[in-house]
């Protein structure tokens, strides 16, 4: 019979990562549950440990003020949500936020930080994005970004 080498695993760094990830999963969870149970008011989250996912969520009437996330918010309906006055400087930031397709119908970004955000096919009718700023430039009253 041969002998079979193997190295030694460390698996305390893969451990880590899975609690990060599973800690981020629950995370949006939680806001899901308690959106799930009746509550609209989601304000002053702080997550910069990564990237969270409401993917498909129904978030209607969500308030996010003085939030600070990174998200993924691709096909979520975000009618009349609101992301406005938000975080330091009472700005939003949404920066690098995936809202492909989402349904933002009525929703406002009022002064919020929206660099690298994404809007392909996302319906903005109505949507506010009056003072949100992307790379230095400041949207006027009934500008939009490309989408």
């Amino acid at each position: 019979m041969g002998r079979c080498l193997v190295e030694p695993v460390d698996l305390r760094q893969a451990f880590a990562v899975l609690l990060v990830d599973m800690n981020r999963d629950f995370k949006a969870q939680k806001v899901l549950l308690r959106y799930a149970a009746g509550e609209r008011i989601f304000q002053d989250l702080v997550w910069d440990d990564g990237i969270y996912d409401f993917s498909g969520a129904d978030l209607r009437d969500a308030i996010f003020s003085g939030s600070y996330f990174f998200a993924s918010f691709r096909e979520a309906n975000l009618e009349r949500a609101d992301f406005s006055h938000c975080a330091d400087f009472s700005h939003c930031n949404v920066k690098t936020s995936d809202f492909s397709r989402a349904k933002l119908t009525s929703a406002t970004f009022f002064g919020s930080a929206i660099d690298a955000a994404v809007f392909d096919g996302a319906d903005l009718t109505g949507t506010n994005f009056e003072e949100a700023s992307a790379f230095g430039y400041v949207f006027s009253k009934g500008e939009l970004p490309p989408h």
